[in-house]
């Protein structure tokens, strides 16, 4: 798409490329607001390469806390969500629909990131008004997250040194954090993820925060031991 050349064209690193392709996002499919790309590995190596804006970042932010959420079922089911009302459709997700209608998303779309049968991430469409896509807009997100897989491998295989070390330590404190807390308290790293996750839902933080938070002993181990 020529518009999406426009917005790239330009675009100095993967941050860069990211966010033009978020932004391209908004000129294409009518009615969306804000636009983020993640890319995803295992149950929490996540992370959102680009956003349109910050309050796009935020919904990512939302979602990485919370175990159940349309990005995640995007990805795993490696087909679109599409959820034009998150007040109806949002039962689905009940956490999600309460934290995200708290920071003004009223409808979402994700896309999933696939390379042939090898799923990579998602694109995530924002509304702040309730109300789907049009058959041609969801063509087009389609399209969309096609391209932007495209050039996100690309801009991997061309990236120097510190670029990939970037990509690598990306949610590192999450890891670190959940790793420190399987040892102290004898669990499994999936079992200390959860605390963490629970402890950011319940005092209202993201799981970034919390595992920073641990990491400066700004929160005692003891507090998540139950």
């Amino acid at each position: 798409m020529r518009v999406v050349e426009e917005f790239t064209a330009a675009a100095s690193g993967r941050a860069g490329l990211a966010r033009g392709l978020c932004l391209a996002c908004l000129h294409v499919v009518p009615g969306v607001d804000a636009a983020a790309l993640t890319l995803r590995g295992s149950a929490h190596a996540e992370e959102m390469v680009g956003a349109s804006d910050e309050w796009a970042a935020r919904l990512e932010e939302v979602q990485y806390t919370l175990r159940d959420r349309p990005g995640v079922a995007a990805f795993i089911d490696a087909a679109p969500v599409l959820v034009a009302d998150l007040g109806v459709d949002g039962v689905r997700w009940p956490g999600f629909a309460a934290a995200a209608a708290a920071e003004g998303l009223a409808a979402m779309f994700a896309f999933p990131l696939r390379a042939g049968g090898i799923r990579l991430g998602r694109l995530d469409l924002f509304r702040r008004r309730p109300g789907g896509l049009t058959a041609a807009a969801v063509a087009d997100a389609v399209v969309l997250a096609d391209l932007a897989t495209c050039a996100l491998l690309e801009q991997d295989d061309s990236a120097g040194e510190d670029e990939q070390l970037r990509m690598t330590l990306s949610y590192q404190d999450v890891n670190m954090a959940t790793g420190m807390l399987a040892v102290q308290l004898q669990i499994s790293l999936e079992d200390a993820f959860s605390r963490l996750r629970a402890h950011a839902f319940s005092s209202g933080c993201s799981v970034l925060d919390v595992a920073r938070d641990l990491l400066e002993r700004r929160i005692p181990l003891d507090r998540l031991a139950d």
